[in-house]
C-alpha cells in the first residue's frame, strides 16, 4: 500500500471514529449511564484513530501533515470532551 493510500485510509477511519464518537456523546448526554459499553468503544476507536493519524503524520509531506494534524487535534478535543462530559 502506498503512503498516500495509507494516509487516505487513516483519514477515513478517523472520520468514521469521530462520527461514532459524536453520536455516542449525544446519546450519552441524553441517556446518562445507559450506553457505557458503546461510549467506551467510541473512546477506544478515537484513540486508535489518533494513533494512526500520528503515524501517518510523520510520513507525510508538509501540506498533508497540516491536514493530519488538524484532524488529530479535532479528535483529541472530542476525546477530551467525552472524558469530561457526564454520561
Amino acid at each position: 500500500m502506498t503512503d498516500r493510500a495509507f494516509g487516505q485510509e487513516q483519514i477515513q477511519q478517523a472520520k468514521k471514529a469521530m462520527e461514532y464518537a459524536v453520536e455516542q456523546l449525544e446519546v450519552g448526554m441524553r441517556q446518562e449511564h445507559y450506553n457505557d459499553i458503546e461510549y467506551s468503544d467510541a473512546q477506544m476507536k478515537l484513540e486508535q484513530a489518533i494513533r494512526g493519524l500520528t503515524q501517518v503524520e510523520h510520513l507525510a509531506n508538509r501540506e498533508n501533515r497540516d491536514e493530519f494534524s488538524r484532524l488529530r487535534i479535532q479528535m483529541e478535543q472530542l476525546k477530551n470532551q467525552m472524558v469530561v462530559t457526564p454520561h
